[in-house]
């Protein structure tokens, strides 16, 4: 399961870049206004590309559907590797089918349920993004939804890549990779916390005092 950073915070794009195991980034309206309501957007994709590279989708605004084909072709004038994200909308199915006839990759966002992921792959959506904590947070099972795409996915041999998102904590990364995700992409703390353990820390503390102990005994040694 590959690892995407949600963001569109520069500095932790930067960080992610530089660990090594984020291959993309995804982004959307909320996140940009987050950072500077102000943000040329334009700019700061690129930016965000030209720092880890990898997959990068960028969400359409529109409801209709000629609205976001309109955005689409936008898009792709001033960023052609862009994924474009695509709410789970009926408008945005019908996008959806017409940019996969165009071979422009896309990603629908908002899928809650297994019936709305099943739609967005017959639809031809290259990336199907399930979203775990938002149905936590009303009391569904997000496990159970992602659960059950996966085994639809493996039963019916479906091609679009699986995206576990709306991640919460480290445990969301773990129910997702059992599933079968193929990606999850997570907010930039959950995966610094994701990557942490405080015994991982005691233990190197310990290392690195027996070392200095060690080299401690030595220097004494070496002085007789």
């Amino acid at each position: 399961m590959e690892l995407y950073v949600d963001t569109a915070n520069i500095e932790h794009i930067r960080e992610c870049a530089k660990l090594g195991f984020v291959s993309g980034v995804t982004t959307n309206p909320s996140l940009l206004a987050l950072e500077d309501p102000s943000v040329d957007i334009k700019k700061r994709i690129l930016e965000i590309y030209e720092t880890i590279g990898g997959h990068l989708s960028v969400e359409v605004i529109s409801t209709d559907t000629n609205g976001m084909l309109r955005e689409a072709d936008e898009i792709l004038s001033w960023f052609p590797e862009a994924t474009i994200k695509i709410p789970m909308i009926p408008g945005g199915l019908a996008a959806v089918r017409q940019l996969s006839a165009r071979n422009i990759p896309t990603n629908v966002t908002l899928v809650f349920s297994t019936t709305q992921a099943i739609a967005a792959a017959n639809a031809g959506a290259s990336y199907v993004s399930v979203f775990m904590g938002r149905l936590d947070d009303i009391a569904s099972s997000s496990k159970q939804v992602l659960d059950e795409v996966c085994e639809i996915w493996d039963v019916q041999g479906y091609d679009s890549l699986i995206i576990a998102a709306s991640i919460r904590h480290p445990q969301h990364i773990v129910d997702a990779a059992l599933a079968g995700a193929d990606i999850a992409t997570v907010p930039y703390k959950v995966l610094m916390q994701s990557i942490a353990h405080p015994l991982t820390n005691l233990g190197l503390e310990k290392f690195l005092a027996d070392y200095d102990k060690m080299q401690t005994e030595k220097q004494k040694f070496m002085s007789l």
